[in-house]
């Protein structure tokens, strides 16, 4: 009788004809077997990862988790060894994740019996692969994953065997990863802290030539190979896994550094120094090409939080550009990419702004912490500092790297890019070679891109975008062969003209840099106004009346833009209630303190009193022939020649609005105000347009 198994879970067809609990078994069995290739494996897994998901453990049938016993749940987790490929842990760990969400207390239940079973164990083989399991799984379950590790006596026990004389390069491997996964977590970090820095300290500090040399002046015949258990050492990859977990130790503070802001004891007297581990970081970046870089980015995107390492890295413009051709040749979406970016993001981040009242708010905290006072901060983070490390991580090439890695990387390493690109942004000098090189369809992309629950990212990428198109011509960035039209520019710029609801203070600058960014692109071409008049009118009409003078001024200059075009004037010039008040408001603007605000609704109305409308506006409007005059007299001859134009297209008016506009100004003294101005002019344009509203005053006796 032939004993060869009937391999069912390859044949669709007969699989779909059991019910899930079956189709389970057969794949459990399938997996238990073992032998298989990768492929086959992964396809298993992914079976049974899609089986579950699809487990909504109702109450009429039974659950397919109620078949995964101790001994089904050992072999899906043995596939998250270390020994596995690396595609077979991939999909292993989405079907330990579908697991633990299918089971819920029970599959959390499983695991931790699992892991305890293992280390109670105590063979090399189970600490390997306890210690596997808790580092992929502590992601997708840290709630689990936390209590095993503050489990009584789990991590002071890593201590003796850490220190073991005979070392297995795997078990420490498997260790260092399962703590590095664990130091993400405040609570692990902690208690990490405590009972695991003086042996990472032992294992980073070991000299790796100390013992390898004594061995041989012993006995010179004796081989030694790196990692061997015959040498007795840490191999070079178990101190740089090291190394990564002091560097997020020492680079995040304790819980007591941040409650009483007072430094850590332990880490005052630490033999490894966050900068000595940053140059053993940078020496494996620049000088270990053999080496996987990965760790080493790693720990120097916890390094690089510390200002003094920002420092030295940034001045180092080797290792600028080797982490620049790292990042670019790393894939998208992958830890590497995501390290290399924390670090230029660490390198290029400014200090939050804060305002008087968040200032005296830290004051108090630290009253209340009991530090007495703030300390002073580290001249090394002031903008002169930052803007001077964008500086040098703009000249390493990375603009356009980050333009390529935004079109495929994940919605995490896309926030990065943008806070790197509006740091670069910030530097004026910079504006014009970012637009260059790709920045701005990197930006408008993105705030595309980006979800609506990553509001903050989205508006710090319309605000970069903003100041980009601030201090460059639109023509150029969006002109010639560019597939991309100036229009789509204009909605993230919108995007941020209403101040951030979500803060907690009142950020006014987003708003100003987006109006004169809009500003500047309505200085094109009607059709871009018409644009954003009709899809920004009713914010940009709420910026006139802003409190604040800056924002008001930059509201009023883009108006005097707009009503360029036919749409614009119509806002002004129809014959209803809205046109009207809007009329008042421009008004009461060109008779602003500020004379920016001035000069600018000057320049509005100098362009809408072509229109009969406007003009028989203004004279019925209460004082608004004063205020035209008033521009007339002003110092500045730019203001008295945006006064002398309106006058002069209002005497020049047509018909009756031209009749009631003359009668109006002479009442109020117009052609001795007018005169006044001439004589004070010495600018030849302001002269000429003065004397001809002065003739026409004089010549038409209406």
């Amino acid at each position: 009788m032939d004993e060869t198994p009937i391999d069912l879970t390859s044949n669709r067809e007969e699989m779909a004809k059991l019910n899930s609990v079956e189709q389970t078994q057969l794949i459990l069995a399938r997996l238990m077997e073992g032998g298989q290739e990768d492929d086959d494996t992964c396809r298993e897994l992914d079976s049974l990862t899609k089986l579950l998901n699809n487990d909504t453990e109702p109450k009429s049938k039974e659950s397919i988790c109620d078949v995964i016993d101790d001994v089904c749940l050992d072999t899906i987790l043995g596939y998250l060894d270390m020994r596995q490929s690396d595609l077979v842990r991939a999909h292993g760990i989405l079907t330990t994740s579908a697991y633990l969400k299918a089971a819920k207390d029970k599959g959390n239940e499983a695991l931790r019996n699992f892991f305890f079973a293992r280390v109670k164990r105590g063979t090399y083989d189970d600490y390997i692969l306890a210690f596997c399991v808790a580092a992929a799984v502590f992601p997708i379950a840290p709630g689990v994953t936390t209590d095993i590790f503050l489990s009584e006596g789990f991590l002071p026990s890593l201590d003796p065997l850490m220190r073991r004389k005979w070392k297995s390069r795997k078990v420490e491997t498997a260790c260092l990863e399962m703590l590095n996964a664990g130091s993400m977590h405040p609570e692990c970090r902690e208690a990490i802290r405590k009972y695991c820095t003086d042996f990472l300290e032992e294992v980073v500090d070991q000299d790796p030539n100390e013992l390898a040399n004594a061995i041989h002046s012993a006995d010179p015949e004796v081989q030694v190979t790196e990692g061997s258990i015959a040498m007795r050492r840490h191999s070079v990859a178990v101190r740089h896994l090291a190394a990564v977990i002091l560097a997020k130790l020492r680079a995040v503070p304790s819980t007591a550094q941040q409650t009483t802001g007072e430094p850590d004891d332990r880490i005052q007297q630490a033999n490894t120094s966050i900068e000595d581990l940053s140059k053993m970081f940078s020496s494996v970046i620049l000088k270990d090409e053999e080496s996987d870089k990965r760790l080493s980015v790693e720990g120097l995107a916890y390094a690089t939080i510390q200002p003094a390492v920002k420092e030295e890295v940034a001045r180092n413009k080797e290792l600028l550009k080797t982490l620049v051709k790292i990042l670019g040749d790393a894939p998208a979406k992958s830890p590497l990419t995501y390290g290399a970016l924390s670090v230029f993001m660490n390198l290029t981040r400014y200090q939050p702004t804060q305002s008087e009242e968040e200032k005296k708010m830290s004051q108090l905290k630290a009253y209340a912490n009991a530090a007495g006072k703030l300390g002073p901060s580290n001249p090394l983070n002031d903008n002169d500092h930052v803007s001077e490390r964008c500086k040098r991580v703009f000249e390493a090439g990375i603009v356009p790297i980050l333009v390529t890695h935004s079109r495929h990387g994940s919605v995490a390493s896309l926030n990065l890019i943008v806070s790197i690109i509006s740091a670069l942004s910030v530097t004026t000098s910079l504006r014009g070679q970012l637009a260059q090189q790709g920045a701005v369809n990197l930006l408008i992309a993105a705030c595309t891109a980006l979800p609506d629950t990553e509001s903050q990212a989205k508006r710090t990428s319309a605000q970069a975008l903003a100041r980009i198109l601030i201090s460059t011509d639109p023509a150029l960035v969006f002109g010639g062969t560019r597939a991309r039209p100036m229009n789509t520019a204009i909605r993230p710029l919108i995007y941020i003209l209403a101040p951030d609801p979500a803060a907690e203070t009142r950020d006014l600058l987003p708003t100003f840099e987006a109006l004169m960014a809009l500003t500047n692109l309505a200085s094109t071409d009607d059709d871009t106004r018409a644009t954003i008049i009709r899809n920004a009118w009713p914010e940009i009409e709420e910026q006139l009346l802003s409190s604040n003078h800056m924002v008001s001024k930059a509201a009023v200059e883009l108006v005097c833009n707009l009503v360029q075009c036919v749409e614009g004037v119509a806002l002004y010039a129809a014959d209803d209630a809205q046109a009207k008040n809007r009329l008042h408001i421009l008004l009461a603007l060109a008779d602003a303190e500020d004379e920016g605000t001035r000069s600018a609704a000057g320049g509005a109305l100098a362009s809408l009193t072509s229109f009969e409308g406007v003009v028989t506006g203004i004279v019925k409007r209460n004082r608004g022939v004063e205020v035209v005059l008033g521009l007339c007299g002003e110092k500045s001859e730019d203001l008295r020649y945006r006064g002398a134009f309106v006058v002069y297209n209002m005497v020049a008016c047509e018909g009756e609005p031209g009749k009631l506009a003359r009668k109006a100004i002479r009442e109020k003294n117009g052609v001795e105000v007018l005169k006044e101005s001439a004589k004070s002019s010495r600018r030849a344009e302001v002269v000429e347009v003065t004397i001809q509203a002065l003739k026409i005053l004089l010549e038409q006796q209406d």
